[in-house]
C-alpha cells in the first residue's frame, strides 16, 4: 500500500512538474525544435520550380525533376508551440522560403505562405511564388527569420525568365538567355528544367518579357 502511494506521488508530481514547466508564454509560440516541415520529393531528390515576378511561374504543385518531368513539390509546415500544441492562426507573412547560392530573390510578400496556419497548425506553400533569379543553392523555410530543419535544407531550386534576380523581365535577361542558348550549358538558362537550353525555354522566356512585382 506503501509503494503504491509512493508510485502515485511520483507520477503526479512529475505530471504538475511537466504542467509547471511550460509556461503561459510557450502557448502560440511557435517551438523550431518541435516543428516540423514535410514536401511531396523523398529524401535526396531535388526539384526545380519557374518563378516570375507577376506571379505566372509554376505552382508548386508542377516543379520539375531533373529530367524535366512534373513533380508535386508541395510543402507544408506544422507549427507546434512550446508546449507542444498546434499554432492556429499563426500569420501567413511570417512563415516565408528563401535560397542562397544564386541570384533568387522574392518580391514583398512573395515567398510566403499561401495562408495562415489552420487549426493542426499547418501552412502550405502550393501556389507560384512572386520572384525571379535562379539559384541551385539549398532552400530554407523561415519563421519571423528563424530556420525550420535548418541541419536538412531543402533540393528546392528556382529559375525564372528573370535571370538576373531584378525582378523585371526585360531585355538585359535576353541577353543573359543567349549565352546559354547558344554557349555552354547554363542552368539559370533551362528555363524547363530537363537538362538541355533549346527553343522551349526560348518560349518561357518570351512569355515571361515584361513581368514585375505586382
Amino acid at each position: 500500500m506503501r509503494r503504491s502511494f509512493l508510485v502515485f506521488f511520483l507520477i503526479t508530481g512529475l505530471a504538475a512538474y511537466a504542467a509547471a514547466d511550460c509556461g503561459e508564454w510557450e502557448v502560440g509560440i511557435p517551438d523550431l525544435n518541435q516543428s516540423v516541415l514535410a514536401w511531396g520529393l523523398a529524401a535526396g531528390e531535388s526539384a526545380t520550380l519557374l518563378v516570375l515576378p507577376d506571379g505566372r511561374g509554376a505552382p508548386l504543385t508542377a516543379a520539375r525533376r531533373a529530367n524535366g518531368a512534373l513533380v508535386d513539390a508541395t510543402l507544408t509546415l506544422t507549427i507546434i508551440d512550446g508546449c507542444g500544441y498546434p499554432v492556429s492562426g499563426f500569420p501567413a507573412a511570417d512563415m516565408w522560403l528563401e535560397s542562397s547560392g544564386g541570384t533568387f530573390t522574392a518580391c514583398a510578400g512573395g515567398s510566403t505562405a499561401d495562408r495562415n496556419t489552420d487549426t493542426s497548425g499547418q501552412a502550405v506553400w502550393a501556389q507560384p511564388l512572386l520572384a525571379g533569379g535562379n539559384s541551385q543553392g539549398p532552400c530554407m523555410v523561415l519563421i519571423n527569420g528563424m530556420p525550420v530543419n535548418a541541419a536538412l535544407p531543402l533540393s528546392l531550386h528556382f529559375n525564372s525568365p528573370d535571370l538576373n534576380g531584378d525582378l523585371t523581365v526585360s531585355l538585359i535577361d535576353v541577353a543573359a538567355f543567349a549565352a546559354g542558348y547558344f554557349g555552354d550549358y547554363l542552368f539559370a538558362a533551362d528555363l524547363q528544367a530537363d537538362g538541355v537550353v533549346n527553343l522551349a525555354d526560348l518560349s518561357a522566356l518570351v512569355g515571361g518579357l515584361g513581368a514585375v512585382c505586382h
